[in-house]
């Protein structure tokens, strides 16, 4: 395709994000469109489908990806599916947009590497939204240029108001946590080396089994130190909220609260109550970068080997969680193509 020409989009997966990508590439990012939809449930495709001109619904992700109208891949199904459609996209050497986790582990990641690397060129961006968040940018711009001189240490807290049924402590770390370990590693531009998991009592609030909250502790191999309070039964609201503390100074995002009110004798103002409302923006910067690159023929943003390197320190903060033990993180060898 041309630079000048629209991308045709495949959507695999069409849940809550899928759809939501669905929404975006068709209602408010330029240069795109989505041309087809897959989902195991032919009917949820096929509703995903509707209403948008000349997108096809598919059930299966591999005849969408060889069908001549799809230039690119946005993977939003579940972890465990990732893999299948990532090697797919990759055979037909197509960009792809792929959501969190990149994989579920580490060995994983590792076969999807392999794969990139034999093309000799990268083709795959991990929705990592978080470093195309206007607050995050600014912090990570204020670190690069030095304004806090050498970072020592990240203060991370991650909140939600509840989980669902079937929420493990395993998904403490796979599915919340993992947006920390990404953005410290970026915010750093250091590897994590090191995970321990501390357990303060459990709130009454967590259902039965789940020890909630708990505060995780990642070394980087730069010697800064980042702390993680995930508490994913909280109540009240989604928070996130990141303090680097430098030689020089501090700085803290995630407390903007929006809209002030003062009326009928009270103040205050919302809390999201959920990541999309939360990261909306960031979202739509990140596919909007996403499509701007694939036209030009090009990948940018956080790609597989950050995939890799957050499922294995993943990996090691569930053994930590399990053990109570400090457990090192053992990463392969940086391939070149990825700046090694």
């Amino acid at each position: 395709m041309t630079q000048h020409s629209t991308l045709g989009v495949a959507v695999v997966g069409t849940g809550r994000m899928g759809a939501d990508h669905v929404r975006r590439l068709d209602e408010v990012v330029s240069g795109a469109r989505v041309t087809a939809v897959v989902d195991i449930d032919g009917d949820r495709a096929k509703g995903a489908a509707r209403g948008i001109a000349g997108c096809t619904a598919y059930t299966d992700a591999a005849a969408a990806m060889a069908a001549p109208d799809v230039d690119a891949v946005l993977i939003a199904s579940p972890g465990p599916a990732h893999e299948e459609a990532l090697l797919a996209a990759l055979a037909h050497d197509l960009p792809v947009l792929c959501e969190k986790p990149l994989t579920p582990d580490a060995a994983a990641a590792l076969r999807v590497m392999e794969a990139e690397a034999r093309l000799g060129h990268r083709r795959v961006q991990v929705g990592f939204m978080r470093r195309y968040d206007a607050e995050y940018l600014r912090l990570k711009a204020l670190l690069d240029g030095g304004g806090l001189g050498r970072p020592l240490m990240l203060h991370c807290r991650h909140r939600n108001v509840a989980t669902p049924p079937g929420f493990t402590e395993q998904m403490m770390i796979n599915d919340s946590v993992v947006h920390e370990i990404d953005a410290a590693r970026w915010l750093l531009g250091e590897e994590i080396t090191a995970v321990t998991v501390l357990r303060p009592r459990p709130s009454g609030g967590a259902p039965e089994g789940l020890g909630d909250p708990q505060l995780v502790l990642l070394e980087t191999a730069g010697g800064a130190v980042v702390d993680v309070e995930i508490f994913v039964n909280c109540g009240f609201g989604y928070q996130v909220s990141c303090e680097a503390v430098g030689e020089r100074g501090a700085a803290r995002l995630g407390d903007a609260h929006g809209l002030y009110v003062t009326a009928a004798g009270r103040w205050g103002g919302e809390i999201a109550q959920d990541y999309v409302v939360r990261f909306e923006d960031a979202y739509d910067r990140q596919v909007r970068r996403w499509v701007d690159a694939a036209r030009r023929g090009e990948t940018e943003g956080p790609g597989v080997w950050d995939g890799y390197a957050a499922a294995a320190v993943c990996e090691a903060g569930v053994r930590a969680q399990a053990t109570g033990a400090r457990v090192a993180v053992e990463l392969a060898a940086r391939p070149a193509l990825y700046g090694g």
